[in-house]
């Protein structure tokens, strides 16, 4: 599903565009976001992966963590994820967790590529059959595998999610 961009996706757009082109100059990488609730920012987030040497810390995942903390709560309904690029399957997957009704974005996946951020062969991996995939992820079955599982759901005051 496709929607009509906005006045105000232009205006969050050249915002989360700011904080990229900003975090470049502070030394950080090209992306930015923010997360909108209600016509307002509740989060912002810059790349921080060599700042934090974390390689989860994209802009997107530093927005969704912030948001999250802004409001006291996992889940981010409500909430559209605004950001200078188009969010690699990571982020994409984080938003999907998070519940964020909506993504927008800016640049895209070649735009990203073209400057050095290739991360298109991760948008095709999971079309691949696991046997191809260049990193071995392996089940190794032990006889407590479902123990965890159990553990949780025996409990009633567990906050599903």
């Amino acid at each position: 599903m496709t929607t009509s961009p906005t006045t105000s996706d232009q205006a969050w757009l050249r915002e989360a565009i700011d904080l990229a082109t900003k975090n470049v100059a502070d030394g950080g990488g090209p992306f930015g976001a923010v997360i909108i609730r209600d016509g307002r920012v509740i989060a912002t987030g810059t790349n921080q992966v060599t700042h934090l040497l974390d390689p989860t810390a994209h802009a997107e995942i530093v927005a969704i963590r912030a948001a999250c903390q802004a409001i006291g709560d996992f889940k981010l309904t409500g909430c559209v994820l605004v950001s200078s690029c188009e969010p690699c399957p990571l982020c994409i997957s984080a938003a999907l967790w998070a519940r964020v009704d909506r993504v927008v974005f800016a640049a895209d996946r070649d735009d990203a590529a073209a400057a050095g951020f290739d991360d298109r062969e991760f948008y095709e991996l999971f079309s691949k059959p696991r046997e191809a995939w260049s990193l071995p992820v392996d089940r190794v079955g032990t006889d407590v595998d479902n123990a965890p599982f159990a553990a949780w759901q025996s409990r009633s005051d567990r906050v599903d999610y």
